[in-house]
């Protein structure tokens, strides 16, 4: 038998454009007939709409878990149409990046230390018509087929110098409390704060004789604990959740709904004295 051949790395697709329409069935549809061997997963396609931040974390969250040389096709795009540049990244670590330059990328292929960066100019990569409406499937998902195959990203068009960085709200320190905010909101209601569990724990260390808690919106102190079966049904909880993020979250129901909160709702670690 002749040797087996490697098996190639996929192409990822998170977008913000739903389960309903057939947007992203289309630039599948586009990927299948320029790189028709490709394996395509979907990451997601219930990225809030027009959410670049939301869109950025997921991302950024989830790319270490592929293979070396994946590409991933990433379109949350608010500015379609207008004068921001479409864009591919490649990282040291062979990842590759397709998408708008609005930050959508930046968290991500930063993590793996950006090699090159190109504008998606040459007509030779992209659908022959554009729509003003929807790069997805005109441009991103070619260049991401392309790229696939083989074409190195300096042949989709000119090097970039720079491209836009997203900038995540950081945590402000100050006496004994520590300040952040919400940047997120999954699925389940869970609200997924800056607040990671490196900076909350040297927030802790520096109070050894006393509690930390958590406040949002300025209401009661919710505890921080390790899993969701040591909260109450129906009671308000704080955890750190798969990616190190510190979350609050309601027992068996939805936090965001029951706080009224959203991304950019204000949280706040407390320390109290400890009961004996």
């Amino acid at each position: 038998m002749p040797p087996r051949k490697p098996a190639r790395s996929p192409i990822v697709i998170l977008t913000d454009f739903g389960y309903r329409d057939h947007y992203a069935g289309v630039m599948k549809g586009v990927i299948a007939k320029i790189a028709p061997d490709a394996s395509v997963i979907d990451l997601t396609h219930g990225i809030p709409p027009q959410s670049v931040t939301a869109g950025a974390l997921a991302l950024a969250q989830s790319q270490e878990y592929f293979p070396a040389r994946s590409v991933f096709l990433a379109v949350v795009d608010p500015g379609v149409g207008t004068s921001r540049d479409a864009i591919a990244l490649e990282t040291r670590t062979g990842a590759r990046f397709v998408g708008p330059d609005n930050g959508l990328l930046s968290l991500a292929a930063t993590a793996g230390e950006i090699k090159r960066a190109v504008r998606l100019t040459s007509t030779r990569y992209r659908l022959p018509n554009l729509s003003p409406t929807f790069h997805g499937r005109d441009v991103f998902a070619p260049a991401a087929a392309h790229i696939w195959n083989g074409v190195p990203l300096t042949a989709l068009g000119p090097e970039l110098k720079s491209w836009h960085q997203l900038e995540l709200p950081r945590p402000v320190e100050s006496d004994s409390r520590l300040s952040g905010e919400v940047i997120y909101v999954d699925t389940y209601g869970n609200l997924v704060t800056n607040l990671d569990r490196e900076t909350v724990a040297r927030f802790a260390a520096c109070f050894p004789t006393q509690k930390v808690s958590v406040r949002i919106n300025r209401g009661a102190a919710i505890r921080i604990i390790d899993s969701y079966a040591l909260a109450p049904k129906g009671a308000p909880l704080a955890i750190f959740g798969s990616f190190n993020l510190l979350e609050i979250a309601l027992r068996d129901g939805n936090a965001a709904q029951h706080f009224d909160a959203k991304p950019g709702a204000g949280v706040i670690l407390a320390v109290s004295a400890r009961r004996k």
